[in-house]
């Protein structure tokens, strides 16, 4: 136990635990929404209002934990997101039988594991980058790809336990993914948390950290990493489907699955030599990849040529998320969970955005999904003007 105590090194392994928590909180309801539809015959404006609500309550937690995590503590912070996520997970086997009204039942299971994914988001990253590591930049960029890595074990795992088992035993495999998070709350009930601020050091307080420039660069950088991303991720199913004339469950495995992977890959590259690479240089390559696999998207008439710039874009935004929390933690100096609050509640907007203006455009132009993807560009375009403004600033600094 005093070997747990004082190695940072399990406290990596929780963190990164902890956002393959956050991926079965995102992921693994939407896998199950056909089956609420026909068991509870709850109608499909009901079932999309999930997705709402989850987002809806991982922005306020977002907003609210700027001003309790400090209070509480990091460690008392993370084992409650984790009983949050886990007892959301065990109430959803219970409570829509347990009500009249089935859709509320899981409506208030989605409420209690979205408070702690939306926790997570804040949490996860200012602990990794509190740790005694050699390079932070690495550090982050191989947490978040481990949100990837969840994204895709949770969309594998539960097709093959629906495909032997039958899906209509789901109950079961929610209490396994309740326990992944249960186990972490022990873990990180043990792990050493590192203070953020080296001794000494004042936190920024809200008004000096909206009175930088800098702040608002990381901002509009935050919301256009998070854009870029859904923009894609989200359409990628439909692109697969629509376009190669394949199920849902092929869509799946040859669109977000992709994507996640090669997103994935992207942060384990870096994660794996991001001592030897520039961080501003990888980010506004990555920019420009995502644009390019944007108009590839956009102009291509061949369908697998647009499947396979949705798998590239995945690679291109890999960097972008956890690139741009390094920046602010590197940039703003006392900024605290003030600091990464606000730029998960910026990213958070970025990921509604994003699919959203895609999808509002491609309505307008007769469901056409290109057009919508390319509107879409102007976010990689903003975020490598945020890289080019940030550098400015530091030099202006230095």
């Amino acid at each position: 136990m005093m070997k747990m105590k004082n190695n940072y090194k399990f406290t990596t392994y929780a963190c990164f635990i902890g956002y393959i928590v956050q991926a079965i909180v995102n992921n693994f309801v939407p896998l199950l929404f056909v089956t609420f539809q026909k068991s509870y015959e709850i109608p499909l404006s009901q079932i999309t209002l999930l997705i709402t609500i989850n987002f809806v309550i991982q922005l306020l937690v977002d907003i609210l934990s700027a001003f309790f995590v400090d209070k509480i503590g990091y460690r008392a912070s993370a084992v409650l997101a984790h009983v949050f996520s886990a007892v959301g997970f065990i109430l959803l086997t219970v409570l829509p039988d347990a009500f009249e009204n089935h859709f509320f039942g899981i409506l208030v299971s989605v409420v209690i594991y979205a408070i702690g994914g939306g926790l997570l988001e804040v949490l996860i990253s200012p602990i990794i980058e509190a740790c005694p590591t050699d390079n932070k930049e690495k550090a982050m960029s191989l947490l978040h790809s481990f949100y990837c890595w969840g994204h895709m074990g949770v969309v594998l795992l539960s097709t093959a336990f629906f495909a032997v088992f039958g899906i209509e035993n789901w109950k079961l495999l929610a209490l396994f993914w309740a326990l992944i998070p249960i186990l972490n709350a022990l873990l990180f009930s043990k792990v050493p948390i590192y203070p953020l601020k080296t001794e000494g050091e004042k936190s920024l307080s809200m008004k000096e950290l909206f009175s930088k420039k800098i702040f608002w660069v990381l901002l509009l950088m935050m919301v256009c990493s998070g854009a870029s991303e859904q923009a894609v991720s989200q359409w990628a199913s439909t692109f697969a489907e629509q376009g190669l004339g394949v199920s849902k469950t092929v869509g799946d495995l040859m669109g977000p699955m992709a994507f996640a992977a090669l997103m994935g890959t992207s942060r384990l590259i870096f994660g794996k030599f991001g001592e030897k690479m520039n961080l501003d240089r990888f980010m506004s390559l990555s920019c420009v990849l995502c644009l390019c696999s944007y108009l590839c998207i956009a102009f291509v008439p061949s369908p697998i040529i647009s499947l396979i710039g949705c798998a590239v874009c995945g690679f291109s935004v890999g960097i972008l998320w956890p690139g741009t929390f390094s920046k602010a933690a590197l940039e703003i100096k006392g900024g605290g969970t003030a600091l990464f609050a606000l730029l998960a509640l910026a990213g958070d907007i970025g990921c509604c955005s994003g699919p959203t203006l895609a999808g509002f455009v491609s309505d307008s132009v007769k469901g056409n999904l290109k057009i919508g993807i390319l509107a879409a560009s102007i976010f990689p375009l903003l975020l490598l003007l945020g890289i080019f403004l940030s550098k400015k600033e530091q030099k202006k600094r230095t």
